[in-house]
């Protein structure tokens, strides 16, 4: 795998003194289709296939807005309800536990935020050069990934102190509000106003994240900069082209909640399928032991057989989604990329010298954007 700022150095000359019109959002959108469609199917590569499903897992598994919701009609005997309450009434009741489960979700968090700015870059990697080695990728990658990691560090906990102090505050107002007989529509109207804040709040963060991963992360791998510097850059372009870049947004969002119908109309029928087939084989093992003269109780050897179980189902269950979304995953990151190319010339050099290796899937001419050079 060739490093970035080799393959930025090679074309850097040819593409910097370009000024061809440029790419508008749909004219990125097909020629990622075609980008996509050649990493994956041309020819088509299993390998390939279950390595990028593994770090689109980390990414999101491709379907962003979409949730699942199920609900285990089990046995009384297998239920696990009973359990789980015991765990969380001894885990209050020693302070020592909840600080240590506090302290174990953050470190979770801190480590799955790490492992997705990486592997945010190892997916740009993937798509301009058609080749996917994560162990060597991440030795190269990872100090860029560091400084992305730093600043969504920032910008997710900044956000949920901002969450938490709002939420207090609004708390506080209403309590006093109810307190002091305000009239119910002025009480309903400061509500309302403090929940589209919230939301407006959480959109804007949306957006930024999504510009982050989509424009600001490929500028970043290909010049070798922090993510600051690229930001900065990024805020220059927005400056001069506010419309097209609101029309991106617009797209990706329509073709983000595209992929995730795509990805729940495929999956539905195999998701419903496996849970059913969960669901009747702990009904028949329950029966087994019913005619045995046997009863499931929650014991060692009950909870041991019942989490690998579990930590199988879920396994395969995340590598189906993954799988299955990964695609999507490609396009989106592939869109941005193609939407940043003609605005920032070291982007697109890194598309002109993975062409010259062979590397990128060549499109036809009447799609490529009017003025530049095949």
């Amino acid at each position: 795998m060739s490093s970035p700022p080799e393959r930025t150095r090679v074309a850097s000359s040819r593409a910097g003194g370009r000024q061809g019109r440029r790419a508008l959002a749909g004219e990125a959108l097909v020629a990622s289709f075609y980008d996509a469609v050649g990493l994956l199917f041309a020819p088509f590569d299993g390998s390939r296939w279950f390595k990028l499903s593994m770090v689109c897992l980390f990414l999101g598994g491709g379907t962003p807005t979409a949730a699942f919701n199920w609900t285990f009609a089990l046995p009384g005997e297998v239920s696990v309800r009973p359990g789980i309450e015991r765990a969380r009434t001894y885990i209050g009741n020693h302070l020592w536990l909840v600080v240590l489960v506090i302290l174990l979700g953050l470190a979770i968090t801190a480590g799955g935020l790490y492992v997705r700015s990486v592997f945010r870059f190892i997916l740009v990697d993937t798509i301009v050069t058609h080749e996917i080695s994560v162990r060597a990728a991440w030795a190269e990658l990872r100090p860029l990934g560091r400084s992305y990691f730093r600043w969504l560090v920032g910008l997710v906990f900044s956000a949920a102190a901002a969450l938490a102090a709002t939420a207090f505050a609004a708390f506080e107002y209403l309590r006093s509000a109810a307190a002091a007989g305000t009239s119910s529509l002025a009480f309903s109207v400061v509500l309302v106003a403090i929940l589209l804040f919230i939301g407006l709040a959480g959109l804007v963060l949306m957006v930024i994240v999504t510009l982050t991963d989509d424009l600001v992360v490929p500028l970043m791998y290909a010049e070798q900069i922090p993510l600051g510097a690229a930001w900065r850059k990024l805020a220059r372009r927005l400056r001069f082209e506010a419309g097209a870049f609101t029309l991106y947004v617009l797209l990706r969002f329509l073709v983000s909640l595209g992929v995730a119908v795509l990805v729940l109309l495929l999956l539905f029928p195999i998701l419903f399928s496996v849970f059913s087939g969960v669901i009747l084989a702990v009904a028949l093992v329950v029966l087994a032991l019913k005619m045995v003269g046997l009863a499931w109780v929650w014991n060692g050897a009950t909870i041991l057989v019942a989490t690998a179980a579990a930590m199988l189902l879920t396994g395969f269950l995340l590598v189906l989604l993954s799988a299955a979304g990964m695609p999507g995953q490609v396009l989106l990151q592939g869109f941005g990329m193609r939407f940043a190319s003609p605005r920032f010339p070291s982007v697109e050099s890194l598309w002109l010298s993975s062409r010259r290796g062979g590397q990128a899937h060549e499109l036809p001419t009447a799609e490529r954007p009017v003025g530049r050079e095949k």
